[in-house]
């Protein structure tokens, strides 16, 4: 007997079905994932030649038949060869929130494997474009060391305004927004439960600012909830949040079945 550990949140979101219409659609930072992040995911860290795990955590009742023992299906985890770095759709075990929505997938690395604790880690909620995500983490693929920094963080910025998006008016440094002023990308503290190796992360005082990382959010309107949010610890390297930042804001439409309804009525449809 198998019963899922959350069957809210299933290991893979099911597939559209052949019935419904599909569209190109921009702009991508507000399309949502087409209820596809898990598939979009691991289909392409397949084809990368990572190694997929699913962590399975069992219950047996006293008195209970082995037929009956239930089997609590957690964590998939995704291993690259070089087992450096790593994915894990968490989606269906215990996700904490960011910005009140549930974690899907956290990307960590390090830097030898000699340790066994992630250098930095990434985390991405439902409805992150599967685009921007897996662009993410083929560039993180391709790093022969995904921990050491390789450029400063400019070079996220510069990303995005090549694609249109307006530097903050008062933190032109540290953060950009898309035209419409819905999705934001932003250098400051770090929330709470993102780990990261830098041993400031731990020492930090109660009354002390925490280390900056980058954040990436949309709100489709003010003070509402976000229809996605990312966070980066702050030892991610900038130029691997540069290749989500140029994904992100690409203008490149994106094919979609599924539309998110809180940004529907923003997106350009052409039928696909």
């Amino acid at each position: 007997m198998e019963a899922p550990l959350y069957p809210d949140f299933p290991l893979g979101p099911p597939a559209p079905t052949s019935a419904q219409s599909a569209y190109w659609v921009g702009p991508r930072h507000l399309a949502g994932d087409d209820g596809r992040l898990y598939d979009a995911v691991a289909d392409t860290l397949a084809g990368l030649g990572w190694t997929n795990l699913t962590i399975v955590r069992g219950r047996h009742e006293p008195d209970e038949a082995p037929e009956d023992r239930q089997v609590l299906r957690s964590t998939v985890l995704h291993i690259s060869p070089d087992t450096l770095r790593w994915a894990q759709w968490v989606l269906a075990d215990e996700p904490f929130h960011l910005g009140e929505l549930p974690i899907a997938w956290q990307v960590s690395a390090r830097a030898d494997t000699s340790s066994p604790l992630a250098a930095w880690s990434a985390y991405f909620t439902p409805d992150v474009p599967g685009e921007v995500l897996v662009d993410f983490l083929v560039a993180l693929d391709a790093r022969d060391q995904p921990a050491v920094p390789l450029a400063g963080p400019d070079l996220v910025l510069d990303a995005v305004t090549a694609h249109g998006w307006l530097r903050d008016i008062d933190q032109p440094q540290a953060g950009a927004t898309d035209p419409t002023f819905t999705s934001h990308i932003s250098l400051g503290e770090v929330p709470p439960l993102i780990q990261d190796a830098d041993p400031r992360a731990l020492a930090t005082e109660a009354d002390e600012a925490g280390l900056a990382g980058w954040q990436a959010w949309a709100e489709p309107a003010l003070g509402a909830r976000c229809l996605w949010a990312v966070s980066f610890g702050a030892s991610a390297p900038h130029d691997l949040v540069a290749a989500f930042a140029a994904s992100l804001s690409s203008t490149a439409p994106v094919l979609r079945r599924v539309l998110p309804e809180a940004t529907r009525e923003r997106l350009l449809r052409a039928p696909a």
